[in-house]
């Protein structure tokens, strides 16, 4: 037995209060999603000036738009007036400026306020001082990156930290080109689990043999339950039968002008924490976003990223796209299973990690880490 009164073999989980209290999901809010940095919005979805998204980070409303110069910005989606919702709607398009609908304060698409009704008489307002509440925006693989802080951490530290840790090396991801491949699907996802539940399906392949047949059957080794994640720079290797990664293990598509042999026909998982899945495979890639709405729900886009002249052929991705879909749709089942159970007194006490699983404990000693023991 271990300090902990478990077996060798067993590690403890957190409690299932973790999973559904209000006041500790508020404090992952606060102190993990609005002080890291998040993957907020793909930047061709924004291709042209005047375009903008909005998307939730912890407890805010995000507005990310592109200025006249080509830039994104990211602000919080308030007005500097009365507070009023600036934009209401998830996604876009304005021709030079974002006016608020309740008095009319417009402000630039790089958030400065440029007009208000009688803003001439009143000299003393700084136009900039009185502009959008502007965010830490960096853009890499493609996607705006945005950070709440007013210091954000390190994006060397952090994001690309938890791509090296998983690849064993920071620049091994660059031969996938992602920044430079083409949204061929989006599938949204509301999951009525907390985000916890996801990440921790996401990191471990003990339940692989039993909810994943289409997985099991293109990555064979998932099936003894040792998730890609488990070793470093180690890539799930196809089955000898498998020629693609798609949901019947046919022929893929063409593979990525930057992938080697030696990442032919393998599978890479990386999470970054605190919401975005990678996966790597040798003619695309897969990319999951969470954003987490409550302690019980979490939203996710999934987009499936190819080749710009596979998208712009218009050939059949559905093959490629089934495979990982059908993947999504067991882990979240499953996830919402677990969550039914968390306020369970059979669960006050939380459950246990087995070996394969033992690397999960390293995520909630970092949750437990930016929290605090919240319980008490």
């Amino acid at each position: 037995m271990t300090a902990t009164g478990l077996p060798q073999s067993l590690m403890a989980t957190l409690a299932g209060q973790y999973y559904t209290d209000p006041a500790i999901f508020s404090l992952e809010q606060s102190r993990i999603f609005e002080s890291s940095w998040c993957c907020a919005v793909r930047c061709d979805d924004l291709a042209s000036p005047g375009a903008f998204r909005t998307v939730r980070i912890g407890r805010e409303n995000v507005l990310i738009a592109r200025d006249r110069n080509g830039s994104l910005n990211a602000f919080l989606n308030v007005c500097r007036h009365r507070g009023a919702r600036l934009c209401t709607e998830s996604a876009g398009q304005v021709r030079r400026s974002l006016q608020c609908p309740y008095h009319a304060w417009t402000y630039g698409l790089d958030g400065k306020l440029i007009a208000a009704p009688n803003l001439q008489g009143m000299p003393d307002v700084d136009r900039a001082e009185y502009g959008l509440h502007r965010l830490h925006l960096r853009e890499w693989l493609g996607y705006a990156w945005v950070c709440l802080a007013d210091s954000p951490p390190s994006f060397e530290d952090t994001v690309i930290a938890d791509v090296t840790e998983r690849l064993g090396d920071a620049n091994a991801i660059d031969a996938y080109q992602i920044g430079s491949l083409r949204l061929g699907r989006r599938i949204e996802y509301d999951v009525r689990a907390n985000w916890k539940q996801i990440i921790e399906n996401f990191m471990e392949c003990y339940h692989c043999a039993t909810i994943h047949p289409e997985l099991t059957e293109v990555l064979p080794e998932f099936a003894d339950g040792f998730a890609a994640q488990y070793y470093v720079g180690h890539g799930a290797e196809f089955g000898a039968e498998v020629a693609g990664f798609t949901v019947d293990g046919s022929a893929g598509l063409e593979r990525l002008p930057g992938v080697g042999d030696h990442l032919d026909r393998r599978y890479f998982a990386i999470t970054v924490r605190p919401q975005v899945f990678i996966n790597l495979v040798p003619d695309h890639v897969i990319l999951h976003r969470m954003f987490p709405i409550a302690p019980d729900r979490t939203l996710v886009e999934c987009d499936w990223l190819y080749l710009p002249d596979v998208v712009d052929s218009g050939c059949d991705l559905s093959r490629s796209v089934e495979l990982f879909h059908r993947v999504n749709q067991q882990d979240f089942d499953a996830c919402e299973r677990c969550q039914l159970a968390m306020d369970s007194r059979a669960y006050s006490r939380g459950g246990v990690l087995v070996p394969s699983e033992h690397h999960i404990g390293a995520f909630h000693e970092w949750v437990l880490g930016k929290i605090g023991d919240a319980v008490a």
